[in-house]
């Protein structure tokens, strides 16, 4: 598969910039496509557990103004970044794969210092926002950062990258209770884990797109490991998620709302299931992006739950 031509890399870039918040220079439309600012779905999958955590972790209604700002604005940035080396990792591979040939990186729109460059004032960024909470937050940062920038290269070492994905996307969790409550709840390590298992789902779904592709080039992914078994596993670890959040329930005294919103996250998962029963890479694709509405349920649950005690 030949990887497309800037010129052709700019004209897709002009399509995508009606999603784009801003009219600017077609320079700063390839750093906009890059960062996947046009694509929010991967900001909504770690905005939602990072809510969850912030919630869970306050006495009160709603967590600290500031710390809401300090944590939605990280996420944002934070994805930005993850999303800049994972395709400086995959710059030389992305061209082979259909879905991801058009990257401004694997095109050479964007030379790989610039991406660099780019992703560290990024990364300092992020950590000014960190040093505005304390001193336990911002040493847990450095485990996210390591967790973040160790992913994208875990795809040549082992089958298991989504797990990897997952460990550094449920992060927010534990940082958030540290800056919320100045401390980590043994029940926190609870929500960690539901978010885990719950990544390693959507996570396989979006591998499951580009499977063949993967194959053929010899990228690692749970969707490759699963193989025959893939709709079984995840049906497995949807299960094991659902459970692990009503032992979240339970721990936090959540209530009749919380547990609402896990039936409309089981009917979900179900959907989900059966968008990919043919393995259908669009319908893969489809039952990834239903992901939101499962992150957004269960953060409805919880913030609901608190309004009516």
């Amino acid at each position: 598969m030949t990887p497309p031509t800037k010129n052709k890399v700019l004209k897709k870039i002009q399509q995508a910039d009606k999603q784009l918040p801003w009219h600017s220079s077609s320079q700063l439309k390839l750093y906009a496509q890059l960062m996947r600012l046009h694509k929010p779905i991967g900001i909504y999958l770690l905005l939602w557990p990072t809510l969850w955590g912030l919630w869970l972790a306050t006495p009160n209604l709603i967590p600290s103004i500031k710390n809401l700002l300090i944590f939605i604005l990280g996420v944002i940035l934070m994805r930005s970044a993850g999303c800049i080396i994972n395709d400086f990792a995959d710059r030389n591979i992305d061209g082979k794969v259909k879905r991801t040939q058009d990257r401004p990186l694997a095109a050479g729109a964007i030379s790989s210092k610039e991406a660099l460059t780019l992703c560290v004032l990024i990364a300092v960024t992020a950590f000014f926002l960190v040093l505005m909470t304390n001193s336990l937050t911002i040493l847990l940062s450095v485990g996210g950062l390591i967790l973040a920038a160790t992913y994208p290269f875990m795809k040549r070492h082992t089958h298991l990258p989504q797990v990897v994905l997952g460990a550094a996307f449920a992060w927010s969790v534990p940082m958030a209770f540290a800056a919320e409550a100045y401390g980590i709840r043994q029940e926190a390590w609870l929500i960690y884990l539901a978010v885990v298992l719950w990544t390693v789902v959507y996570d396989t779904f979006y591998a499951m797109v580009d499977r063949d592709d993967d194959i053929k080039i010899g990228v690692k992914s749970t969707a490759i490991l699963f193989g025959e078994q893939d709709k079984i596993i995840t049906g497995g670890l949807q299960i094991l998620t659902i459970y692990t959040l009503i032992l979240v329930g339970q721990r936090f005294a959540l209530g009749t709302a919380y547990y609402a919103s896990l039936v409309i996250v089981a009917g979900l998962f179900a959907y989900q299931q059966w968008l990919i029963r043919f393995r259908d890479r669009d319908a893969c694709f489809r039952a990834f992006l239903n992901n939101h509405w499962v992150g957004l349920a269960v953060f409805i649950g919880i913030v609901a739950d608190k309004f009516l005690k």
